[in-house]
């Protein structure tokens, strides 16, 4: 009886939170209304699905979670869009995706709607490169940011010790560091990245590309693949599979990547920061007291930027009037400074504002809060390019870089092939 009756204060407690964050909306103004949402399959699509009721409770709205993995939604997404069936309302995007939303009219431009709720949505809390980079493309805001993500540095600080090394800031020693800490016999391996073909091992790589200094776009705005700089660092990501990856890392996806930090066999991971609350998790993770975050190591070390990648929620330009009115109500809830702010403790990993990063409550629980926020300040969101073509370059990427990998191709030739393959594209 005492746990029915905390789950009780725990749920008129948590309704009243989304309360708050609506006040306008607390007649029930939108009773009778559904809205159906599709959602990559992050960490956030389980809190959205968990905290529909709540929204329901404030609103009178129901809202149904329909999530997808990244290919599954793009595709199912982009079929609604162009059939213009109106199967979903609102729909989480891609950080690159800005593009193809813009240049297709697929979504409703916020950019009026933001401006007439500016002050009851508080845009000076949220931090500028995650409102340009999660959701404007060409003078459009296509999205609204809400799972900001940062690029860090995970390690084990035990193994760098041992190593009688010190964390990474630049990418020579973090490729220095990778291979003296690779120990096969102990099962220990210096580094891990995404090499599967496709999405996967395009990404990762254009990570690293960018820190070593390499970029996919050239000046005049056409592909550039396969530049001096990105052969030189598809070079360095190939020695680093080779040498101080685990076995298999050719074929890892985010899944893989991550399992191989949380379990102990990789000593170094470069990462999207969404991925961090479960390292110190003890039910998923083996590294917890031996976890540390860091800020991404950058060839400029004078005035480093640092990526920033991560979701917007879009509304589905095809619907009626009156659904796209009730979508952006939702868009500002789940937005709202309490809201967005029990999203994260209950474990989406997506941030967005500047004042989560001083919350108290939220620094206890994320330790790493001051490296999401010196990345966000300091953060580049366009070195994968957020361009219409996107999705096709990401393919011919992703087929090179894990030719490479598997020892197919060497880099030159790989980058070479899809360079003159992108260029068509143009």
């Amino acid at each position: 009886m005492k746990r029915l009756s905390s789950l009780r204060c725990l749920a008129l407690a948590s309704a009243s939170v989304a309360a708050l964050a609506a006040p306008a909306l607390a007649d029930q103004s939108l009773k009778g209304v559904t809205l159906t949402l599709a959602s990559q399959n992050d960490q956030f699509a389980a809190v959205l699905a968990e905290m529909a009721p709540e929204f329901e409770a404030a609103t009178g709205a129901k809202l149904k979670v329909d999530i997808l993995d990244y290919g599954s939604l793009l595709t199912k997404t982009t079929a609604d869009f162009v059939g213009q069936t109106g199967s979903y309302d609102l729909v989480t995007m891609d950080i690159v995706w800005a593009g193809q939303y813009a240049e297709n009219g697929y979504t409703v431009d916020l950019t009026d709607w933001i401006a007439r709720d500016k002050d009851e949505i508080d845009t000076d809390d949220i931090y500028p490169v995650l409102m340009q980079a999660l959701g404007q493309y060409d003078g459009k805001q296509v999205a609204f940011p809400f799972a900001g993500y940062a690029n860090v540095l995970a390690y084990r600080k035990d193994l760098l010790e041992k190593a009688g090394l010190g964390v990474p800031t630049t990418p020579e020693e973090f490729t220095a560091a990778a291979l003296k800490m690779t120990d096969p016999a102990a099962g220990v391996y210096g580094f891990v990245a995404n090499g599967q073909k496709g999405a996967a091992g395009a990404q990762d790589w254009m990570q690293y590309n960018a820190q070593m200094g390499g970029a996919i776009m050239g000046p005049d705005g056409k592909p550039d693949l396969n530049s001096d700089a990105n052969i030189h660092s598809l070079q360095v990501y190939k020695e680093l599979f080779d040498k101080a990856a685990p076995p298999g890392a050719a074929n890892y996806d985010w899944g893989g990547r991550e399992e191989s930090f949380r379990q102990g066999i990789a000593a170094m991971m470069q990462t999207w920061s969404v991925g961090a609350p479960g390292y110190y998790d003890p039910a998923s993770s083996k590294v917890v007291d031996t976890v540390g975050i860091a800020l991404a190591p950058s060839e400029n070390t004078e005035e480093p930027s640092y990526g920033v990648g991560g979701w917007g929620i879009a509304i589905n330009a095809g619907i009626s009037e009156k659904q796209k009115e009730a979508a952006w109500e939702y868009i500002k809830w789940m937005t709202s400074k309490p809201v967005h702010k029990e999203m994260i403790l209950k474990g989406s990993g997506s941030f967005l504002r500047k004042s989560e990063m001083a919350d108290p409550e939220l620094k206890a629980k994320f330790p790493f809060l001051p490296i999401l926020e010196k990345t966000f300040e300091n953060g580049d969101g366009s070195y994968r390019p957020r361009i219409p073509e996107y999705p096709e370059i990401q393919d011919l990427l992703g087929t090179a870089v894990n030719a490479v990998l598997v020892g197919d191709e060497d880099p030159k030739a790989a980058l070479d092939a899809a360079q003159k393959e992108a260029l068509d594209l143009f």
